[in-house]
C-alpha cells in the first residue's frame, strides 16, 4: 500500500494549502495585486489543468498507470509527452505558481523551485529509472529525443 507522502497530488496540494496561509495570514507586505499578475495566474492555471487531463487522457488512451510506484505497461511518447516527459508535473508545477499569484503569496513563490526539486528526486528520477530497466531502448531514444520539463 501507497502512504500519502509518496502520492505526488499531496504534495502539491501541502505546497498550495502553504502558500495559501502564507497569503492570507502572513503576506509580509508584499503584493503583487494586479489585473495582469491575476491574468498570468489564470493562464498558468488554466495551462496546467489542460496539461494534467491532456496526460491524463493519454494514459487512459494507451492503458497504462498513471501511480508513480506502479510498473508502467507503455512507454507513451506521443501528444504532450512528445514536447515533455513529465506533462502531469509540469502541470501541477504551473498550477502551483499560478495559485501563489492568484492567492498573492510573493514571499511562497519559493515554493515553486523547492517544489520541482522534491517532484524530481522524490517521484521522477526513480519513474525514469523503472522506465529505463522496463524500455531499455525505447526509453533511451526517448529521453534523448525528448526532455524532463520542456
Amino acid at each position: 500500500m501507497i502512504s500519502l507522502l509518496h502520492i505526488p497530488p499531496v504534495w502539491l496540494v501541502f505546497c498550495v494549502f502553504l502558500a495559501w496561509c502564507q497569503g492570507r495570514y502572513l503576506p509580509l507586505g508584499m503584493s503583487v495585486d494586479h489585473p495582469v499578475t491575476h491574468m498570468m495566474a489564470g493562464l498558468l492555471i488554466g495551462a496546467g489543468v489542460l496539461l494534467m487531463i491532456a496526460a491524463l487522457r493519454a494514459f487512459w488512451r494507451h492503458k497504462t498507470t498513471v501511480i508513480p510506484h506502479q510498473e508502467p505497461q507503455r512507454l507513451i511518447t506521443d501528444g504532450v509527452f512528445a514536447r515533455t516527459r513529465n506533462p502531469i508535473y509540469l502541470g501541477d508545477t504551473l498550477l502551483l505558481a499560478g495559485l501563489i499569484l492568484r492567492f498573492d503569496a510573493v514571499p511562497s513563490l519559493v515554493l515553486v523551485p523547492a517544489f520541482v526539486w522534491w517532484i524530481e528526486h522524490q517521484f521522477i528520477i526513480p519513474e525514469e529509472d523503472r522506465m529505463r530497466r522496463i524500455f531499455r531502448m525505447e526509453f533511451a531514444r526517448y529521453e534523448q529525443k525528448v526532455r524532463r520539463w520542456v
